[in-house]
């Protein structure tokens, strides 16, 4: 079927919409380009407050109830009570830097929020300027004309001036569910009250439930009805996600462990060293650092930069993320259900073949003016076709009129449309009787599913067996089918009952939409990722298969049709659809049987749909995703994503990009759980010795801090995919963030970092004080930090391979640290502030050389290729 306006579902053809009559658009210039700018700037955008942008301050507020800097602040207290101000005033200089940093990163969180919500508003097509233009409906102003249609929520407050049969759902803002029918009126200028029929006003955010109108804004923003009583209109928020959940739950554990650990640590240290009050204030300190090595406050803010970034990411690539935990599920999707009229087709109709009799004519190769015995043909398309058409199979037939049959007499611009037949779903057919204006004589037009004319035509069974050969050539060619039939009568014999006009057959019209060009690159890059991609259309099996075929499906040659799938029990469908990647004559409603068979089979479903009907099947499915160009706000509002430029390559860049996502997640969690444990280790290890000092005090851990936060929300974030990422299957929907082999090779990275520190410290003691034992050891676990950023930053590539791949966040993370390491181990000062001692350059090489090389081993773990034990 075409896409009429914006419901461009592929149910079968008839090149109009089902709930529409022809709704006169001509002579409507709306207002200029010029005037709606200038009401724009003046009255303000047509949108309600959104969510208060949260301060500078606020956001300070929030970091000072966080553990991690409540744990700073005890920290510097103790320093102050043992009279140590300058460790205390370091302490509270890191404070702010750490401050400073998380503020940052809300900042950056909360913009690309932002930037989703203002993609997220609702389109509304305008007409400005006599031109139709679909804008987003935050720039919809006062005194614009807005064509709405089944499945659209109105952008303001309107009156009608133009419609046929438009009814609305006003519950937002009555509660009453029955919708209302409305009426235009051409002189009414207040607007109602919201609820009653027969009125002419429409109100923002209310939902058209059939028919098509043409309304004039009279209120926009807060001075609308939606306004005036507070509701807010829906928009993207971040909302928790499983992983958020999941990470939650880690934190809590952590922190549990973390406060256990730190009063063992208190207690321990007291009695190993004798009591004291010096003693006990030691204890404390080393207890805060236990738990401040223990806490893994980077998980939450990890979970949600990625999400929100991720989000921002997939929209740059033309699909917004309207709920987070579609990010999580598109690595996951094993099948893509995707309809082919303009997702793999650019829903560019070309009139390309007209055939009457037993010939047919390729306007393509047409030399020439068009044959006469064609010329009924164009001309009875045409007048089944509204005057000024926004489908793109209609648009086609006026331009091919344009061209063949505008000097002729078959074209009439002064007859007037004394009715029309809608399509309903019983007929898939629209016929329009016109009134000649020299009498009473009515010629009929009709277009339409062919089986439907032919039915209109009460065709013979022989005409009908013939009717369906010329059908299937042209359908095999990839072309979209339309009958057209005539008709002569007189205004007082018009039917009642659409199926009782009197027709004559006239002929067939191929129309050619062609394939996108991306299209069979990115089919084969689906299939190379393990995704199987199932095309769903309205058109005739002939057709589907060579778009099919065109586009790189595997399996065209098993088709199913939809009387076939009314026909099949659930069971039967469930084990059919393993091997069927094509199904044709669908209509919407089966496409939530589609999925549900899907599902049946632990298949993770993406389903695309446009149209109010095929709301179901996108709630239904694992990742709805809706067209966003042409799809209806309904069908978008049941979405998990909207496909901005409606195009199929689109969604495989997001497949890819959400792939990446969770890649780069279990990275910045691998880092994290990898850099912590010999954080932790040397601050609890010592404490169990009563001749060991303390290697690692607050101030150091804060430093490590420093190194640790931006790394795992800069760094990683910004990490391209890896090269295998389209060349493996789907990770497992049971696959855990926080898996067993991922966690253990992280452990794995910090117990090597353990080690090799703590040998470091060992042989240092023996012959340097100990502060120069602990200024050597803290360079080591600096320096291996740095590694293990290098080595996770592929599972795929060497470290040697990724120093070529650019990330601008680990060159400023790296030199940060390196710059600050120099700093306190070179710098009597700072010296000081740390508890070290000067080194020799050779101690200094030997305890950097031993960071540079402690977790180098994974590298031969990649080469072994356990990633892809890990991402299979």
């Amino acid at each position: 079927m075409s896409e009429p306006n914006r419901n461009t579902s592929d149910t079968p053809d008839t090149g109009t919409r089902a709930t529409s009559a022809v709704l006169n658009l001509s002579g409507l210039p709306g207002l200029g380009e010029e005037d709606a700018r200038a009401r724009l700037q003046q009255e303000g955008p047509n949108e309600l407050p959104a969510q208060k942008k949260r301060s500078v301050w606020s956001i300070g507020f929030n970091v000072a109830r966080e553990p991690m800097f409540l744990m700073l602040v005890a920290a510097g207290s103790l320093y102050l009570l043992m009279g140590e101000p300058a460790d205390a005033l370091m302490l509270l200089g890191f404070v702010f830097v750490v401050m400073a940093i998380t503020i940052i990163q809300e900042r950056r969180t909360e913009r690309a929020l932002e930037a989703l919500r203002d993609l997220s508003s609702p389109r509304a097509l305008v007409i400005r300027d006599g031109v139709h233009r679909r804008i987003a409906g935050r720039e919809v102003v006062r005194g614009d004309l807005v064509v709405l249609s089944e499945g659209d929520r109105v952008p303001a407050d309107g009156l009608l001036r133009r419609a046929i049969n438009l009814s609305s759902d006003e519950s937002l803002l009555t509660g009453e569910s029955v919708p209302v029918r409305k009426v235009p009126s051409v002189d009414v200028l207040a607007l109602d009250k919201p609820g009653g029929d027969d009125l002419p006003s429409v109100f923002s955010g209310t939902l058209v439930t059939a028919g098509q109108g043409i309304a004039e804004i009279a209120a926009t923003g807060l001075r609308s009805e939606l306004g005036k009583i507070g509701k807010a209109l829906e928009q993207v928020e971040p909302e928790p996600t499983l992983l958020q959940k999941e990470t939650g739950r880690l934190v809590r554990t952590f922190a549990i462990v973390g406060l256990m650990a730190c009063a063992l640590v208190v207690v321990a240290f007291a009695f190993t060293r004798g009591g004291g009050a010096s003693v006990w204030k030691q204890g404390f300190l080393a207890g805060i650092a236990m738990a401040m090595a223990m806490l893994p406050e980077e998980f939450p803010v990890v979970l949600t930069v990625f999400l929100a970034l991720g989000a921002w990411r997939i929209s740059r690539s033309h699909v917004l993320t309207r709920r987070m935990p579609a990010i999580e599920t598109l690595g996951a999707a094993t099948v893509l259900c995707v309809d082919k009229t303009g997702t793999l087709t650019q829903n560019q109709m070309t009139l390309r073949q007209l055939a009457v009799s037993d010939s047919a004519f390729d306007l393509a190769t047409l030399r020439g003016a068009l044959p006469e015995d064609l010329h009924s043909l164009l001309e009875h398309a045409i007048l089944a076709s509204k005057r000024d058409p926004f489908d793109p199979m209609e648009r086609a037939l006026h331009e091919a009129g344009d061209r063949q049959i505008k000097d002729t007499e078959h074209l009439h611009p002064g007859w007037s449309l004394a009715r029309e037949y809608p399509l309903t779903p019983g007929l898939l057919a629209v016929s329009h009787a016109w009134c000649l204006g020299n009498g009473d004589e009515v010629v009929v037009a009709s277009k339409g599913a062919p089986e439907a004319i032919a039915d209109l035509c009460h065709l013979t069974p022989a005409q009908y067996e013939s009717l369906s050969r010329d059908v299937a050539t042209l359908a095999s060619k990839g072309l979209r089918v339309l009958g057209v039939a005539r008709g002569v009568t007189r205004m007082g014999s018009l039917p009642e009952e659409h199926h009782d006009l009197s027709l004559q057959f006239v002929g067939l019209l191929g129309f050619e939409d062609p394939l996108r060009p991306t299209v069979p690159a990115a089919v084969a890059e689906c299939q190379a990722a393990g995704v199987r991609v199932v095309m769903i259309t309205g058109d005739y099996p002939a057709t589907a298969q060579s778009i099919a075929r065109q586009a790189g499906l595997a399996n065209c040659e098993t088709v199913i049709s939809g009387p076939e799938l009314d026909r099949m029990s659930d069971e039967d469908l469930a084990r059919r659809i393993r091997d069927v990647q094509v199904f044709a004559r669908v209509v919407p409603e089966q496409k939530l049987r589609i999925v549900t068979a899907l599902k049946a089979n632990k298949e993770v479903v993406a389903m695309t749909g446009d149209g109010v009907n095929d709301a179901p099947a996108l709630k239904a499915a694992h990742i709805g995703i809706a067209m966003g160009g042409r799809g209806t706000d309904v069908a978008r509002e049941s979405a998990a994503l909207v496909l901005l430029d409606d195009d199929f390559s689109s969604i495989v860049a997001a497949i890819r990009l959400g792939r990446r996502i969770f890649d780069n997640i279990k990275k910045a969690i691998a880092f994290i759980l990898a850099v912590h444990v010999p954080i932790a280790g040397l601050s609890m290890l010592p404490v169990f010795f009563a001749d060991w000092p303390l290697l690692l005090l607050p101030v150091h851990i804060v430093f490590l801090e420093l190194i640790i936060d931006p790394s795992c929300s800069l760094i990683f974030e910004a990490e391209d995919a890896e090269a295998n990422v389209m060349h493996r299957p789907p990770r497992r929907t049971d696959e855990r963030l926080f898996s067993t082999r991922t966690i253990g090779i992280a452990v794995m990275q910090g117990v090597s970092v353990l080690v090799v520190c703590l040998g470091v410290f060992l042989l240092a003691r023996a012959d340097h004080s100990t502060d120069a034992a602990r200024a050597l050891t803290f360079a080591t676990l600096v320096v291996a930090s740095v590694v293990i950023i290098l080595v996770n930053r592929s599972w795929t590539r060497s470290v040697f391979a990724m120093l070529r791949v650019p990330n601008a966040a680990l060159r400023f993370v790296v030199l940060g640290a390196s710059v600050f390491l120099a700093v306190v181990l070179v710098v009597p000062f700072a010296q000081r502030l740390f508890h070290f001692a000067p080194l020799h350059a050779t101690d200094l090489v030997l305890s950097l050389g031993a960071g540079l090389v402690c977790v180098l081993w994974f590298e031969l773990v990649k080469l072994a290729g356990w990633h892809e034990r890990v991402d299979a």
